[in-house]
């Protein structure tokens, strides 16, 4: 499948769960203020009332399980879009960023939302400065190992010197750590916030 495709295809699935989305949202909505009204004029059952007590679990269930699926459509989209000119290690650092970031929105918003009013506002705030501070250090070494995996400052193979390690050879570059073996053969893990903020010598660029 061509580029073209995928990230049509991609594009395509985030209007189809948009659509989706609004449409379920709606007909909950009717059914919680008047559908239950006409059920119990024509079965005259009291408990039938009661659901209304359960609306507001029934739009969490639905916004998180759509939102999450709107979440990964455009995360799916952007890695169609990065994935020829970065390739599949920098597209999927970038992919895993949006779901991050996708999640923590979609939990702020709904917390917001389901609150309502000034309390909704803060609240959804708070959660989303939780969700920032609980995910702080993951999200600062996924950047830094973004930038790495999409700048390139050097590649598998390169015999480099960086974060206070000699003479070392990449063997991995991911999103969260930079994977070196030195001389004497001992794998290193090197955390990518660490190399981003620190110098960078390239002894010798890879042949291949």
């Amino acid at each position: 499948m061509s580029t073209t495709d995928s990230v049509g295809k991609a594009l395509g699935m985030v209007i189809v769960y948009a659509v989706l989305l609004s449409v379920v949202m709606g007909v909950l909505q009717w059914f919680f203020t008047q559908g239950l009204s006409m059920l119990y004029e024509v079965t005259k059952l009291g408990g039938v009332l009661v659901l209304r007590d359960y609306a507001v679990y029934v739009y969490i269930i639905v916004l998180l399980v759509l939102g999450w699926l709107i979440v990964n459509a455009v995360a799916a989209m952007f890695y169609a879009l990065l994935r020829p000119r970065y390739g599949v290690s920098g597209a999927a650092a970038v992919r895993s960023l949006i779901r991050i970031l996708g999640l923590g929105a979609l939990l702020a918003g709904i917390a917001g939302g389901v609150s309502g009013g000034a309390a909704g506002v803060a609240l959804g705030g708070f959660i989303g400065l939780v969700v920032g501070f609980a995910t702080q250090q993951v999200l600062g070494q996924a950047v830094a190992g973004m930038f790495l995996l999409l700048a390139r400052p050097f590649k598998i193979g390169d015999l480099v010197d960086i974060a206070g390690e000699s003479e070392v050879r990449v063997k991995d570059i991911s999103t969260m750590f930079t994977q070196v073996t030195r001389k004497d053969g001992v794998e290193v893990l090197i955390p990518s916030g660490m190399i981003v903020g620190a110098k960078i010598v390239i002894r010798e660029r890879s042949k291949e």
